[in-house]
């Protein structure tokens, strides 16, 4: 076995233990789904349900009102990937292609701000709600969303790579700069559109500080927010809230599947890669 074929070797074996590491902890939930709350509570913790049953899924869906946190969440997502992917391509475009003076300042102001904490942005994000009159309201969740200096730097990093000969030819055709950038230059970047949309969707659907405070109360509040009301003060429906977590996951799943070759595809094509 020479040097080479022993360190592909020895790579695969930590691949297969990492992925074992990410696996475990969902197969442990889909477990706890079936099971009772004594067998949750069980010492020495048993591993596969003695009886499986069904309890916690109907637990879940009695107790919480599912079908309009489910819809408060993916109205809420669409208008968040929508509006980021929009937002970032344009911004993206522009500091990639564009000259106009302090573009180096601007864009460096971008960067950094990947460096502050979202959470400083909470108050001031919180004002603007509550200024606008959308606090309690599905707009309020996706509006602060829309704008990613992330996606920004994402965007950019794509539009960089791109050779400027098909922008010469749209311009010697007569094509204005947002032709070019609706017509030529976006065409080109969906593989990282696709990377972005599922970056955000993931990053949308599992946010949980920011909708507990622009929807303190009732139904309009998305399903991670749901989730968090499960985890009762005395004690815990595991069993239902495992349940709960596995149903919520399903939808972020199907959209990775579907869209997983052109997120593969950006992110490898964005400079990103380790």
């Amino acid at each position: 076995m020479t040097s080479r074929s022993r360190g592909e070797w020895r790579l695969h074996v930590v691949l297969i233990i990492a992925a074992a590491l990410m696996v475990v902890p969902f197969g442990w939930e889909i477990l706890t789904s079936f099971k009772t709350s004594n067998e949750v509570a069980s010492l020495p913790p048993t591993l596969f349900p003695a009886h499986p049953t069904d309890r916690g899924y109907r637990s879940f869906f009695e107790v919480t009102p599912f079908w309009t946190q489910f819809s408060v969440s993916v109205i809420s997502l669409v208008l968040r990937v929508a509006g980021q992917v929009l937002v970032a391509a344009l911004a993206g475009y522009a500091f990639a292609r564009l000259r106009f003076p302090g573009r180096n300042i601007l864009f460096a102001l971008f960067v950094l701000m990947l460096m502050v904490p979202s959470q400083l942005f909470l108050l001031g994000q919180f004002g603007i709600m509550k200024g606008l009159g959308l606090l309690n309201t599905v707009p309020a969740l996706a509006i602060p969303g829309i704008f990613s200096a992330f996606g920004t730097f994402l965007m950019r990093q794509a539009f960089m790579t791109m050779p400027r000969d098909y922008e010469e030819a749209a311009r010697i055709d007569g094509a204005g700069t947002l032709r070019i950038f609706w017509s030529v230059m976006l065409p080109m970047a969906r593989s990282m559109l696709a990377a972005l949309a599922v970056l955000t969707s993931l990053y949308s659907w599992n946010d949980l500080l920011w909708p507990l405070i622009v929807t303190p109360a009732g139904d309009a509040r998305p399903l991670p927010v749901g989730l968090a009301s499960l985890q009762g003060q005395y004690g815990t429906d595991y069993p239902a809230l495992m349940a709960g977590a596995l149903v919520c996951t399903l939808p972020l799943v199907v959209v990775f599947i579907v869209l997983q070759r052109q997120f593969f595809t950006g992110i490898a094509n964005s400079g990103l890669k380790g």
